[in-house]
């Protein structure tokens, strides 16, 4: 399906597709090798979700700085006309951007004008069953094929030049309560996704495609099946409705050839005396086998999970330096409201401790399970605990320093009441046995966000910069000294990464939600592309 925006219309008074193709010698094949390498000092790409495969999501580039920033000025905005919000990341190779919007609609746009060079949109089903927003986190490339998962739970390949499909795979049947909004990862001509629908009683999955044929080369299933280590974590025939989807984007360690996901909560999210046990592998993080999906181990964050705390957040891949010895880490800021350094060849916990206040855990005890408090259980009269559903942090990206060695995190504070009742399960409708009211009115109770600096090899907190209201912008940071962020209020701020001092704000006049910025150079700028509601808009330094 092809259709035409404002920017379409403007692009074919000016020239055609082909044109601006033609002016900037087209895009070549996405290689392997150079995902891998990563961001560069020329600043003349951003090929995969986090930037590089370790997902840290950390620039080399330092024309702007922090004496600077404060002349940023708008270059050009390019208007979606869709609507819900942008959760992408956007991917830029060859002075071209390409980004995805809402309902699996895409763009790939000039970026020196901000200027359409083609569209895309899916024709979605109208009975969809996505839970969370008709949402999507941003493509895959490798070689000439940009790769999407769709809210229709099927995995597509885009041709990069012109946004005519390729292939198309089926995932899952949608029907049945899957559906898929994660940025997949190229990895060795594979394309890795997973699957949403935790709410609706899935058995979730993580899936690898052959990135020219789109046949499906391994999958993993985050549930165990009858005879596989595991299962005997779910009572009963629980697991065959358990959730632990994967929504997240993973990190990939080349030398190892093993992929990080976080996975989901189970199901039904509070009510957990249907599903006694552990309930393996949801609220964990899996290490994979990204040759064949066999898991290589596995680290569970919250054990039998009755608050909804996903570990569907962003992993990010370091060496970094603990009891002065250099290890090879995964860091990772968990929803349960605890920080956590694993050494990521073993899953061996080396740190753990809270990042933002917790009333349900003391710490992590030496065999890795949380030091349970008493009376955090949901039911029907109601538990307060801390955090609250959304959790100490969520789906929005952190980023990472490795000059500096520092976790850079945008955490939340906030409590809720807990509520669970027993559910029948029904194929296709939602399934999570009770709810949760957030904390407002109580001034005991904390109700704030902060960006925090972590030491990650001490869990000590750095700095925190302070919002008004809990922030769910992803971070980006640069080697000149500077992390980017946004409030809930719209405003794009630029603040020092070594101090957490406030630099320059600009309010754009919706939120970066779940999404961040990304950076590159163009014609000898730097630029700064900002991804909010459903506009982009392109940032540099005067001339």
């Amino acid at each position: 399906m092809r259709w035409m925006t404002a920017a379409t219309c403007l692009f074919l008074a000016i020239g055609t597709p082909a044109d601006a193709r033609a002016a900037q010698g087209g895009p070549g094949r996405v290689t392997q090798a150079e995902i891998e390498e990563g961001l560069t000092p020329d600043g003349s790409r951003w090929l995969t979700f986090g930037g590089d495969y370790g997902n840290q999501r950390h620039s080399p580039l330092t024309q702007i700085t922090p004496d600077n920033v404060a002349r940023l000025a708008p270059q050009w905005t390019f208007q979606t006309n869709t609507l819900d919000d942008f959760e992408t990341t956007t991917l830029y190779r060859d002075n071209i951007l390409y980004v995805t919007g809402p309902s699996n609609t895409a763009w790939a746009i000039d970026a020196r004008s901000g200027r359409e060079i083609w569209s895309y949109a899916r024709e979605l089903p109208t009975d969809l069953r996505a839970c969370c927003g008709l949402v999507n986190k941003g493509f895959a490339m490798l070689g000439d094929k940009l790769y999407m998962a769709t809210l229709d739970a099927h995995l597509v390949a885009l041709d990069m030049p012109t946004g005519e499909v390729v292939w198309d795979a089926t995932l899952a049947e949608y029907q049945s309560g899957y559906a898929s909004t994660i940025a997949p990862l190229a990895v060795d001509g594979k394309i890795v996704v997973g699957v949403a629908g935790g709410e609706f009683g899935i058995r979730g999955f993580i899936d690898a495609y052959d990135a020219e044929t789109g046949e499906r080369a391994w999958r993993f299933y985050t549930i165990p099946g009858p005879g596989e280590p595991g299962n005997d974590t779910w009572s009963g025939d629980s697991w065959m409705t358990g959730g632990a989807s994967v929504w997240v984007t993973g990190a990939y360690d080349p030398e190892q050839n093993v992929v990080f996901y976080g996975i989901g909560n189970p199901g039904p999210d509070y009510y957990g005396d249907s599903r006694l046990g552990d309930n393996l592998y949801s609220a964990s993080i899996v290490a994979l086998d990204a040759a064949n999906g066999e898991l290589v181990w596995h680290y569970q964050f919250t054990p039998h999970d009755v608050h909804d705390w996903d570990a569907t957040q962003v992993p990010i891949l370091a060496d970094i330096e603990i009891g002065g010895r250099t290890r090879q880490v995964v860091m990772f800021a968990n929803r349960n409201g605890f920080y956590y350094t694993l050494d990521r060849v073993t899953g061996e916990v080396l740190l753990a401790s809270p990042f933002v206040f917790t009333n349900w855990a003391t710490e992590i005890g030496a065999d890795g399970r949380p030091v349970l408090l008493p009376g955090h259980e949901p039911n029907e009269e109601g538990s307060l605990t801390c955090p609250d559903l959304a959790g100490g942090t969520n789906f929005w990206p952190p980023s990472y320093d490795p000059a500096q060695g520092v976790y850079f995190v945008n955490a939340r504070e906030s409590c809720m009441i807990y509520y669970a009742w027993d559910q029948e399960y029904i194929e296709g409708e939602r399934f999570t046995g009770g709810a949760g009211e957030r904390i407002r009115d109580d001034p005991t109770m904390p109700l704030y966000g902060a960006l925090r600096a972590l030491d990650p090899a001490t869990g000590e907190r750095l700095w925190e910069f302070r919002y008004m209201n809990p922030s769910t912008s992803g971070l980006l940071t640069t080697a000149s000294g500077l992390v980017f962020t946004g409030d809930i209020e719209g405003n794009f701020l630029a603040l020092d990464s070594r101090s957490g001092d406030l630099l320059w704000r600009y309010q754009m006049g919706s939120p970066l939600h779940g999404t961040s910025a990304i950076t590159y150079m163009l014609d000898g700028r730097q630029h700064v592309l900002v991804p909010a509601g459903t506009n982009l808009t392109a940032w540099a330094l005067p001339e």
